[in-house]
C-alpha cells in the first residue's frame, strides 16, 4: 500500500523533530526547510503545490508565540500570510491539519475545562492568540481544514530555556534551585501521546473541525516542581516569587476522548521520568546560563 504524503511545516521544530522522528517509516514525509520553501512567498507556494502531490499537510510551522518572542514584530501578519499562502492551495492536497492554540480562547483570563463550544466568545488580546482565532474562524467554513487546539505540549526537543517542564528538569539535573514565577493550574500533555493523536487525524475522517488537545487533567506546577524533586537521590531548594495562583490554562477534552475511545495518555510521573533520562544522557548540550534565567519561566 503507497504511503500517505505528508507536508510537514516547521520540521526544525519541537512538534516537527518528534514527528519525523517517531514517524518516518509510517509516512512519505517531505519537511522543505525555510531555504526549500519560504513559506512567507505566495508564488513560492504555489508553485511547491503544483509540483508535488501531497495527500495530508500537517502545519506546525508558526513565528512567534513563545516569551522569548515577545519583541518579535509582526507576528500576526507573517503567520497569517504562512496559513493563508498555504490554505489558497487547498484543492491541491486532500486535508490539512493546522496546529491551533488554547491561546484561542483568550490568555488574558483564566481558562478553566473549556470546551470547543465556547470558541469565539471572547477575542484573544495577544497578537499570537489573535493569529490563531482568525485561522480557526477560516477554518469554520472549509471542509477539508480541521484544527488542533494544543494547551501544554511538552517533552524532548522543546526549548527547555523558556518551557516550563523541561527548563526545571534541567536545572534539577544542574542542582540549581527549582524556582519558578508563579504556582498556576495547566493541562500537560506528553508528546509521545500527541504524535499519536496525530496518527488518528491524518488516517481518519474526524467527526468534527476542532479539537482540544490534553489530558483533561490540571496539574499544578508547583505538584510538578515537587516530583521532578524526587527524580533524583538529592533534593533540591524549590522557590516561587509571587504568592497565590496565575491564570489557569486547562481543557475539556470529551470530544478528542469521544472520538479516538482506546486513547489513554501517558501519566505525568511517567513522562516526568522519560524526559528526565533523556536530560540527563545530553546535559552537556544544555546552556547552562540559559535555564538560571526566571524571567521567561512562568
Amino acid at each position: 500500500m503507497k504511503k500517505i504524503t505528508i507536508l510537514l511545516t516547521g520540521g526544525s521544530g519541537f512538534i516537527g523533530r518528534n514527528f519525523i522522528e517517531q514517524k518516518k517509516n509510517h509516512y512519505d514525509i517531505i519537511a522543505p526547510s525555510h531555504k526549500q520553501l519560504d513559506l512567507l512567498n505566495t508564488e513560492e507556494v504555489g508553485k511547491f503545490f503544483k509540483t508535488h502531490r501531497i495527500d495530508v499537510v500537517l502545519h506546525c510551522a508558526s513565528v512567534g508565540g513563545l516569551r522569548s518572542d515577545l519583541n518579535l514584530e509582526d507576528v500576526t501578519r507573517n503567520n497569517l500570510r504562512i496559513f493563508f499562502n498555504i490554505v489558497k492551495n487547498k484543492d491541491k492536497f486532500g486535508k490539512m491539519i493546522n496546529l491551533g492554540s488554547g491561546a484561542e480562547y483568550d490568555k488574558s483570563r483564566n481558562i478553566v475545562k473549556i470546551k470547543e463550544e465556547d470558541f469565539g466568545k471572547v477575542i484573544p488580546k495577544d497578537d499570537y492568540g489573535f493569529y490563531k482565532y482568525v485561522c480557526s474562524k477560516y477554518i469554520e467554513n472549509i471542509s477539508n481544514i480541521y484544527c488542533l487546539r494544543l494547551f501544554g505540549v511538552f517533552g524532548r526537543y522543546e526549548d527547555y530555556r523558556v518551557k516550563f517542564i523541561s527548563n526545571l528538569i534541567c536545572k534539577y539535573i544542574l542542582k540549581q534551585p527549582l524556582s519558578m514565577i508563579q504556582n498556576a493550574y495547566f493541562d500537560y500533555i506528553d508528546i509521545t501521546d500527541f504524535i499519536k493523536i496525530l496518527d488518528y487525524f491524518i488516517t481518519k475522517k474526524p467527526l468534527n473541525k476542532f479539537y482540544n488537545i490534553g489530558t483533561g487533567k490540571k496539574v499544578s506546577l508547583l505538584s510538578i516542581a515537587k516530583k521532578i524533586n524526587k527524580l533524583g537521590k538529592y533534593s533540591m531548594r524549590i522557590t516561587v516569587q509571587k504568592k497565590g495562583l496565575n491564570k489557569e490554562y486547562t481543557c475539556n477534552n470529551k470530544r478528542l476522548i469521544n472520538e479516538l475511545k482506546a486513547f489513554s495518555p501517558t501519566t505525568i510521573d511517567d513522562s516526568l521520568r522519560k524526559l528526565y533520562d533523556f536530560y540527563k544522557q545530553n546535559i552537556d548540550n544544555v546552556d547552562k546560563m540559559a535555564i538560571s534565567e526566571d524571567k521567561y519561566n512562568k
